[in-house]
């Protein structure tokens, strides 16, 4: 089920024998564009310790009752590597993770689960899985950041990355949300991150070349109250004249030292 970042941040984190606080953003890797960790506030309970949950340990989603359930024990997660706040996630912190969690490492092989090309969550499985060669270098960023980021079309400026989509089977980003109230009043539209030609993260902008800023307009507008429906991706996938994510292998691209290039 598709979901929205913005929204799902306001949901509280439930551990198998309590509530854990809530989400504070969540970090990606800009390979795969995969979810890797919540960042939770724990508030009191850790005298506002900050701690990440991995998908690997992610339940189903309760928007009922707005609640994400991880499959942890509060001992579990009080018991984690420690990470301080103001500096970026390091290898070292997460290898610490994973070797704690007895976890594998998702950038331990060639796809978007390292290994495996989909997520699991059997804790006994996850035992067994070992990093193969083909590894790669993850660079995390923090949907907190990326938010605000400036849409470049081909022709012209189009709004700014509003929110994002994920999918809460894989915890894959499938679109960004984007605002073009500065150019259509009102309107807001999705762009899958395949459809990304690069990212300048100095100059906080989103390049979308492939794509004129009058395709981007007369596309299907997203409305944040119906949600993402297959029926909507299809109309956007046919309005763009490609193939649904649905119907492919997952998309790689690597943007981890694109600075002004």
């Amino acid at each position: 089920m598709l979901h929205s970042a913005k929204k799902i941040k306001n949901y509280k984190l439930s551990s198998t024998d309590g509530q854990i606080g809530g989400i504070k953003e969540f970090f990606f890797d800009d390979k795969f564009w995969t979810i890797r960790y919540l960042v939770a506030n724990t508030g009191n309970w850790l005298n506002r310790r900050q701690v990440l949950i991995s998908p690997y340990f992610l339940g189903a989603i309760d928007d009922e009752q707005e609640i994400i359930n991880v499959n942890l024990t509060r001992k579990e997660i009080e018991e984690s590597p420690s990470i301080e706040s103001d500096k970026p996630v390091s290898r070292q912190f997460e290898e610490s993770y994973y070797s704690y969690y007895g976890a594998p490492l998702y950038w331990g092989g060639p796809s978007v689960w390292g290994p495996l090309t989909t997520l699991t969550r059997d804790r006994d499985l996850m035992k067994d899985i070992q990093p193969i060669d083909q590894t790669w270098d993850p660079d995390l960023r923090s949907t907190n950041d990326v938010a605000g980021h400036s849409i470049q079309a081909k022709d012209d400026n189009i709004g700014h990355v509003e929110d994002f989509i994920i999918d809460d089977e894989s915890w894959t980003i499938r679109y960004f949300v984007i605002d073009t109230k500065n150019w259509l009043p009102g309107k807001e539209v999705l762009i899958s991150p395949e459809w990304i030609d690069m990212i300048s993260w100095d100059d906080s902008k989103v390049f979308v070349r492939r794509v004129t800023k009058n395709t981007i307009e007369n596309a299907p507008e997203y409305n944040s109250k119906e949600g993402v429906t297959r029926e909507y991706e299809t109309r956007l996938y046919d309005h763009y004249k490609l193939h649904g994510y649905w119907l492919e292998e997952p998309v790689t691209t690597d943007y981890s030292h694109s600075g002004n290039r």
